[in-house]
């Protein structure tokens, strides 16, 4: 099994690189010249975006493959206060040239819109303001000239006191997207209302791939364990004649997440760095039926969390060192 590691939009390596600088809705308000304003939230996603390059070229010296962007790299895009501005075209050179130098480099990016994006809320209002964010990450992909191989990662959403029927309003709304949005979209398991088992079978249903959370898993299970349920998570990757399967996602290795505790009092919140131990236990049990896999941190220390487990891969029998963030299990 060949593992890559990736990470997420901020490096612990790159100084004054934030690829999610911002302005508040209260200093927008203050400048008197609306025009004037636009263009400052313009001029921010720009430095947003080179900044991003910079991390990606960072992200090519040292082999890193795999790469989550910041949802925040235009700055109050979507707010109520700007209702109707769309800043991506204004921002095409910049967005073409991320795109551009991820794709010439072979690299697998992909955004997680953040928790508000929610496709199982009984809220008209909410799941409209849903989709519209989904529409906008799927603009800026596509304004990037990537294919469809770059995804949108989200969770289930709420349960709103009824998990069955919230259940049910993903999978009916998750088939109202447009094509290419439900096309773009992979499914992960959070680590408090819909389990791995849940959303997996939400994954089969509307034919989105999963991602698998380890983490999230152990904090939010009914006693199934995460190598049982890889099989059936692996083939929401697979291309099958006849099935409802994603046909980008066939081209791409499975993706997992993740992180450790940051401690035995607070389980859910990510530590710094990623325990080697669990993890790699759980790559040997699903070693013998997955060919490739890419692994995206979510641990505070970002890319340096990468490097510290890179160095604990290399310490575990059977593993073999391929670059700076690869291995062969």
């Amino acid at each position: 099994m060949i593992i890559r590691l990736g990470y997420v939009a901020m490096s612990t390596a790159v100084k004054n690189a934030s690829p999610s600088k911002t302005m508040t809705a209260t200093n927008f308000s203050k400048l008197a010249d609306r025009e004037a304003a636009i263009r400052k939230l313009e001029r921010i996603g720009a430095e947003n975006l080179h900044n991003t390059l910079r991390l990606l070229r960072h992200n090519r010296a040292h082999d890193i493959m795999v790469y989550r962007f910041s949802s925040k790299l235009i700055p109050l895009i979507g707010h109520e206060l700007l209702e109707g501005w769309d800043p991506i075209p204004a921002l095409a050179a910049e967005f073409r040239e991320v795109g551009s130098y991820a794709k010439k480099n072979g690299m697998r990016v992909s955004f997680h819109p953040d928790h508000f994006t929610v496709l199982s809320t009984p809220k008209k209002e909410v799941l409209q303001k849903s989709i519209e964010d989904l529409e906008r990450h799927t603009a800026m992909l596509n304004e990037m000239g990537l294919g469809m191989e770059a995804m949108c990662n989200i969770h289930v959403g709420g349960t709103y006191g009824d998990k069955g029927k919230a259940g049910k309003r993903f999978a009916d709304n998750f088939m109202t997207l447009r094509p290419e949005i439900q096309e773009r979209i992979t499914l992960e398991n959070d680590d408090k209302t819909f389990t791995a088992l849940e959303t997996l079978e939400l994954a089969e249903q509307v034919g989105a791939p999963m991602v698998l959370d380890i983490h999230h898993h152990v904090v939010n299970n009914s006693g199934e364990d995460a190598s049982e349920l890889w099989p059936r998570i692996l083939g929401t990757w697979m291309r099958a004649e006849g099935e409802l399967l994603n046909e980008a996602a066939a081209s791409l290795p499975p993706k997992i997440h993740v992180s450790s505790p940051k401690s035995e009092k607070d389980l859910r919140s990510h530590a710094d760095y990623v325990e080697v131990r669990p993890l790699f236990t759980f790559l040997q049990q699903i070693a013998p039926i997955t060919p490739r896999l890419d692994i995206m941190i979510e641990a505070k220390m970002k890319d340096d969390a990468l490097f510290r487990l890179m160095e604990g891969l290399k310490r575990q029998n059977g593993v073999k060192i391929l670059n700076q963030a690869s291995i062969e299990l």
